[in-house]
């Protein structure tokens, strides 16, 4: 990683050096990640509304949801976008990202209109990619998948392209404009910025919906808008970066991924340990997330709204607290016990799901899990993926965070599919979205925080043994800023 180098301006002090223009730079970046989180989630609360008005049951939700990766797994998208932005730079990356992003997003919004319903693109589809489910199949589409989520899904592939490709220009960007300033306070507000989108979602989506007469497709076109406010937000940035080239500022480039890395970091016992760990503690919660509303509709009796108001308090509490936690693990450090205790809280609040609240019905046992589940949202995170420049070797750090967020997304992919299947396989005959029984998939979500746990205490060991000081604080030298760079880019998914 090369260190940014401001040459000297005979005008004066250069653009990042006023507080004023980078943290006008900081807003634009992070108001266009947050309206593209606030995209990633915004027909989740609606999946009631999908299966009445677009005929879509848990298993053409399940694989529409987790086809946002799909681009990312199997194309390898994940490296073309580094590399685009390796060559290209912030700028030109930060326009093609937001461009692609609504892009997708339309498509998006177009498979679900009443008027989709009766096109010829929804006869082609009717009749094609219906492919079966065999082993080979890797693809989100299947035999008798409506039209609707055939094209929801091909323009949420082309979205995730774009969301993720926006979450690591992001990352680059703040570093030239903050670096060797408040570069952490930067990263930590852009990334609670960018969760807060889901908190607007699980409340605004239902809102927008219900207004009479109610259509499942209004709120994705408020989405889409906002999608195209956030490409101007990039082209606006633009302007802003351009003038801080001219002033001899230059860009701060990461470790590139290499090929001949896998290699060596498939070797190391290390790296599966964190891999898998990671792959299983998100795969427990961004895909509960697509579920979180319809499952608190069924057990609870409530309206999409009522649903969206309690779970609202979940991304806003793992926000709240995630600097509070970083800062405590730079200081102080226990991130393996910090790990194993966000693995134990996960597992308590989703077998709290899946057996008390169905049992008891109440708002203040369902209010205490999802405010606990925030705060192991928050802890994980903020333990995970600072800990890894401890574990692997410098020189294979930028390959080493690819691989293993390729492998977390191979987790988000498959999971909404699997849950999806999971939902109807153990509700027989249930074709009413509001009378599915949860409890089978909470506990498939549970048995991914046991494996988790699992993985924790192993990796809790293995550094006690070989002392790679997952327990020390993080904040050593000049070691910390470079461990948060690197750490950010994992964190926007």
């Amino acid at each position: 990683m090369t260190t940014s180098n401001i040459k000297a301006n005979p005008l004066g002090a250069a653009l990042c050096e006023k507080k004023w223009a980078r943290w006008t730079a900081l807003a634009l970046l992070a108001s266009a990640m947050f309206f593209a989180y606030i995209f990633v989630d915004i027909l989740s609360p609606l999946q009631e509304l999908l299966q009445e008005q677009r005929g879509w049951d848990p298993v053409a939700y399940g694989h529409f949801a987790g086809s946002e990766p799909f681009l990312n797994v199997f194309v390898f998208f994940l490296i073309f976008a580094g590399i685009i932005l390796d060559k290209m730079g912030v700028r030109f990356t930060a326009v093609l990202s937001g461009a692609v992003m609504v892009a997708g997003g339309s498509l998006n919004y177009y498979a679900v209109t009443q008027g989709f319903q009766d096109s010829a693109v929804a006869v082609f589809l009717t009749e094609n990619l219906n492919l079966p489910s065999a082993w080979w199949n890797v693809t989100p589409f299947y035999a008798g998948m409506p039209a609707s989520a055939k094209l929801a899904a091909i323009g949420f592939m082309i979205f995730g392209c774009g969301a993720e490709m926006a979450g690591i220009t992001v990352s680059r960007g703040i570093v030239k404009w903050f670096k060797g300033k408040e570069m952490a306070l930067a990263m930590g507000v852009e990334m609670a910025i960018a969760r807060v989108g889901v908190a607007v979602v699980v409340v605004g989506a239902p809102v927008i919906a219900s207004i009479v007469p109610v259509e499942v497709s209004r709120p994705v076109a408020y989405a889409v808008l906002l999608l195209i406010i956030g490409l101007i937000c990039f082209i606006t940035y633009g302007f802003m970066d351009k003038k801080l080239d001219s002033q001899g500022v230059q860009e701060e480039k990461d470790d590139p991924f290499r090929v001949r890395d896998i290699g060596k970091i498939l070797r190391l016992p290390i790296f599966w340990l964190v891999a898998l760990l990671c792959v299983l503690y998100y795969s427990a919660i961004f895909p509960f997330q697509k579920y979180a509303i319809n499952m608190l509709q069924c057990n609870l009796q409530f309206s999409a709204k009522d649903a969206g108001l309690v779970f609202f308090i979940f991304p806003l509490g793992a926000a709240a607290v995630t600097p509070f936690l970083g800062h405590y693990l730079d200081k102080y450090g226990k991130g393996a016990t910090m790990l194993i205790f966000g693995a134990v809280l996960m597992i308590l609040c989703h077998l709290t799901f899946a057996f008390i609240v169905p049992a008891t019905q109440s708002v203040i046992v369902t209010l205490t899990a999802v405010v606990v589940l925030g705060i192991s949202f928050a802890l994980v995170p903020a333990a995970l993926w600072p800990s890894v420049p401890k574990l692997i070797d410098e020189k294979l750090i930028g390959s080493a965070y690819a691989l293993i967020f390729w492998i977390q997304n191979i987790g988000l992919y498959a999971f909404p599919m699997i849950i999806g299947s999971v939902l109807v396989a153990s509700n027989p005959g249930v074709t009413d979205p509001m009378k599915y029984n949860y409890t089978v998939p909470m506990c498939v979500f549970a048995s991914c925080g046991v494996a988790a746990l699992l993985l924790g205490f192993a990796l809790k060991a293995l550094d006690a043994k070989k002392g790679y000081g997952l327990e020390k604080p993080n904040h050593v030298a000049d070691d910390a800023e470079k461990e948060l760079i690197g750490a950010a880019e994992s964190m926007e998914e």
